[in-house]
This record gives C-alpha cells, structure tokens and sequence, in this order.
C-alpha cells in the first residue's frame, strides 16, 4: 500500500463578503469555539502538511490579512482582483503559488538544457474558510481516496434533506463518476432533486486545475466564475472526477448568517464537551458548559453548571470548577477549585481556592493552597504559597509572601493618577480589616497592621503598623442633638428611663419605614445644646489653657 502524499498546496478562500451575515466583520472572521471561521480552516489545512498554504482574501482585506498572519504566519496571502467567483478567486491563488514554486526552483538553479516547469506540481486542495466543522482527519480521507483512485479531481460531498442553495452532484448512472456540479440557480427540475450536494471542498491534480482554470468564464445566473466548471472539463478530457460522501452533513455545513453561525458554535460545543467526556472529564451540564478548542483539560476534572473555558485554559486533574465560571487563557493547578469567578491571563497554584464572586485580572499568580475569596479582586498580583486575601478586597500591582493573611476590605492603592506602584506584604503577615496601602509600601515578614490603618510608610518585619486616632465618646450626645428620635428613646430605655418608645419616636418609626416619607417634626421646644466635646485638662469652661 502506498503512503498518500502530501499536497503540493492548500487554498482557503476567504475573499467573500458575506452579506447575510449582516455584519462590519467579515464573514470568515467570526469566532466559534474560540477561533474565527478561518482559523477552522487553517489548523484543518495545516494537520495534511502541505507545501504551501495561500489564503485568497478581497472583502475587507486587511482585517482578514491581519487575522490570518497572526493564526498562521507562514500563509501565503493572495488578492483576487474584481472578477468575482470562486474560479477565479482559485486562478489568483494557482498564479501566485505557480510564480513561488518557479522562483524557488530558479534559486535552486537550473541544470543546463532544463526548462522550468509550470510551478505547484501534485495534489491541490481546496476549502471554503467558512466551513468551521471541516476537520484535518476528513480531509485526509478525501486526499487518500484521490491518491488511490488516480483521480483529476476528487469532491468532498454529502446528502441533505432540504438542498436548497446547494450545488448539486450529477453522477453518471453507471459509474457513478461526477459528470459536472450544477449551481443551485442554474439547477433544472430535475437536478434540483438531487440530494446530493457540494461541499466546496476539492482535491485536485495541479496540471488539470491550471488547464481547467484557463477556460473558464462566467456565462451563468450569477455571472461568476465558477470553480465548479473545472469538474465538467476534467470530465471531458476523460479523466476520472470522483466524490467521496461524508456520513456527517454537519462536517461541510457553511456558515452563511448568524442562524447557522450559533447552530454550528452549539454543535462544535457539543462534540468539544463530549471529547473531554469520553476522555475523563466530569461535565455536570453539557448544555450549559463551553470549552473553546484550544483548552487542555486532565482526567478527573469536575466543570460544573454554566462554565466557560475559553482560550489556552488548561486545568490539571482533580480541579473543580464552576458553576457560573468564565476563565481565559487560565491555568489551574491539581485539585483546586474556581467557584462564581471571571478571570483571564492567571494563574491559580495546586489546591488554591477562588470564589465566589471573584474577578483575576491578567497578571494574577495565586500559589499553592492560597486563597482569592469572595468580592476580591486582583490585577497583576503575586500572591503565595497558603496566603488568603478572603473578602472584600483589591490586590493590584503587589506581591504577598507565603502563608500571610489580608483582612477584609483591604487595598493596595497602587495608583497615583500616573503612574503605577507596587504593594510588598512579606510572609506570615496579618493585616487588619480595611487598611489601605499606599503604594509604593514594604509590609515585612511577620508584621501585623491594625484595622482601619493607612499605610504609607514602610512597616518593619514584626512591627505593628498602626495609624488609626485614638477613639473618644462624646457621652449624651443623642440626647443632646437627636432629641425625640428613637435613637434618643431606645438610649434613655438603656439608661433605666422610660420603658417603651414616645408617641414621637413610634411617629419617626413609622416615617422611616413609608418610601418618601417627610422629615419628622422638630421638637416642640428647642433644647440648649451644651458643647460636644469637654473642656481638656487645664483649661476653664471657655476652653482657655491656663
């Protein structure tokens, strides 16, 4: 048995506007599964391991040449000029792959007496870059079947229920060799019976489709140049054109609007989540749960209800995540859990836990069994081994020690209008409860800062950083300023006056409680008001020190 040959080319045609879609964006550069249609197209072309790969573009150019160099950089980019039509989009890329071939078989050098050849020698494929489904494996069985069969051209087909806009094959009845591929428009009744459809999706000999290609014009419905024409030369040249049937129409279904965009981006989901199934994976809701295609995931991980895995997430095995979880280009270590968390460009370490309500900003390094609790948001943050920030805090532009702990509706103020500082809390630190760091700040191993501190100078290791005032009561206060409020009543019934609230008092209650309520009436009798605060030790009743 011989070992089918790579192709000399593929081509992507990319060049279409996509009207239906209705969209600024061009047609191929609408994402699903994590890449747009192109890239589908691209990473399919590539697992044949061709020679060359050229990427006809028109619509849109440089946002399609754009996305392409950055999907694949080594893609040949080709325009195709005004001439509309897939033949002609095919005879731009042929062109420009011919000219590469010859220019490097001129720099190679040219024994005496050789001519130079044509260009691209051997198979060529073709694909639609709207086709997302379309897979390296099926276009390795077309290939095969074309090397094997000694075809000119060999079709990618399959049979739909309801062939309305599609090509139709038309087979000779005793071969069943493909006599020509007839468009839906210029389809007769006949033909338009005919269940079998184009997949857009070709092999052909080099030679043939150059040949073919010189031919062609655009003497049809939609005055185009078809591709499909080479078929019906190929054909009457008497060489073989044969089709292989996929089982599976949703492999070659087009994307031509959103419908069938979101029908496509489920069903490539569906067989995503059923993959990772199959290989391990606990999926508690498939249908709720999203894996874009270049996420990794370990055996033994659990994805819980409405997650999203997005990107170059991987997750190691063991980890739990979700439920209503979104993470981009994320990587998780063993055993940890993402509860009720939105993050992107992190890390979190082996046995870490995040969430609920969560937010990991890019730069994010949670390390191993740490803790990025509930209402904690972090940015470009290193946080390590077994520290906890467990509530109500940001953490931006820092780095925690191992095994430190950050109270509660703590933040490192890292921004000064201009620039950005960095926030430095050691190991085995404590932090109280609302402080403030006031970057840039060192907190040193094993320090402690009081609650409701600001912290604006460096706090020594093992040092208390304390910046609070002393506290004061200001004893008969609410008596004095808040006369007839419940406040002052609830105050005299803790100070052994009246057993129960005054008519006032029930009044302001009920005020409070009604949405718009007005002010409560002022007492019927202004009250002097002695001063607030005490005279300080040493000074008369007019507050002069003596």
């Amino acid at each position: 048995m011989t070992e089918t040959p790579q192709p000399a080319a593929v081509i992507v045609l990319a060049a279409g506007q996509g009207t239906r879609m209705k969209s600024a964006l061009p047609k191929v550069l609408h994402p699903l599964g994590g890449k747009p249609m192109v890239g589908h197209a691209l990473t399919a072309a590539r697992e044949l391991e061709p020679a060359q790969v050229a990427v006809v573009v028109r619509h849109e150019r440089d946002l399609v040449a754009e996305a392409v160099g950055q999907l694949d950089p080594g893609a040949v980019l080709v325009d195709q000029d005004e001439i509309p039509g897939t033949g002609r989009a095919v005879q731009c890329a042929l062109a420009a792959l011919d000219s590469k071939a010859q220019a490097a078989a001129a720099a190679a050098g040219i024994a005496d007496g050789e001519i130079l050849g044509e260009g691209v020698d051997g198979p060529v494929v073709v694909v639609a870059g709207d086709v997302p489904l379309l897979d390296g494996a099926t276009l390795g069985q077309l290939l095969a079947a074309h090397h094997a069969d000694g075809n000119a051209v060999t079709i990618l087909t399959t049979e739909v229920d309801d062939a309305t806009g599609y090509g139709r094959i038309v087979r000779e009845k005793d071969t069943g060799d493909v006599l020509e591929i007839v468009e839906h428009k210029d389809a007769s009744a006949d033909q338009l019976e005919i269940r079998e459809i184009n997949s857009s999706v070709y092999v052909f000999d080099a030679a043939t489709l150059r040949r073919g290609l010189g031919g062609l014009d655009s003497k049809n419905a939609q005055g185009e140049v078809y591709l499909t024409d080479v078929v019906a030369f190929a054909h009457a040249e008497g060489l073989h054109v044969r089709a292989l049937l996929a089982d599976d129409p949703m492999l070659v279904e087009g994307v031509n609007d959103r419908v069938a965009l979101s029908v496509l981006a489920r069903e490539m989901n569906r067989r995503i989540v059923e993959e990772w199934q199959r290989a391990g994976v606990t999926v508690q809701d498939p249908a709720t749960t999203w894996i874009d295609v270049d996420v990794e995931l370990a055996p033994d991980v659990t994805l819980l209800p409405n997650t999203q895995l997005k990107g170059a997430t991987v997750v190691a095995t063991g980890a739990t995540i979700g439920p209503d979880t979104t993470l981009t280009d994320v990587e998780v270590g063993v055993g940890a859990t993402v509860i009720r968390t939105h993050g992107s460009l992190a890390v979190i370490g082996e046995g870490a836990s995040v969430g609920p309500f969560a937010y990991l900003r890019p730069g994010t390094s949670l390390g191993r069994k740490g803790k990025i609790g509930t209402f904690v948001e972090t940015k470009n943050a290193e946080i390590g081994e077994g520290s906890k920030v467990p509530h109500l805090s940001y953490v931006g532009d820092a780095e925690i020690g191992e095994h430190t702990n950050i109270g509660a509706a703590s933040v490192t103020v890292n921004y000064d209008g201009v620039h950005k500082h960095r926030t430095v809390i050691g190991s085995h630190a404590r932090t109280g409860a609302d402080n403030m760091f006031v970057a840039p700040v060192t907190v040193g191993d094993g320090a402690y800062t009081a609650a409701g501190s600001v912290i604006r100078r460096d706090v020594p290791a093992g040092a208390l950083g304390v910046t609070a005032g002393q506290q004061r009561n200001i004893e008969g206060w609410v008596a004095r300023r808040r006369p007839g409020t419940a406040a002052a009543e609830a105050a005299a019934n803790a100070q052994g006056g009246a057993t129960g609230l005054s008519d006032q008092a029930q009044w302001q209650l009920a005020q409070q409680n009604a949405a718009g309520a007005p002010a409560a009436p002022q007492a019927a009798a202004a009250q002097a008001e002695p001063a607030d605060q005490a005279p300080a030790p040493g000074a008369d009743k007019k507050g002069k020190s003596h």
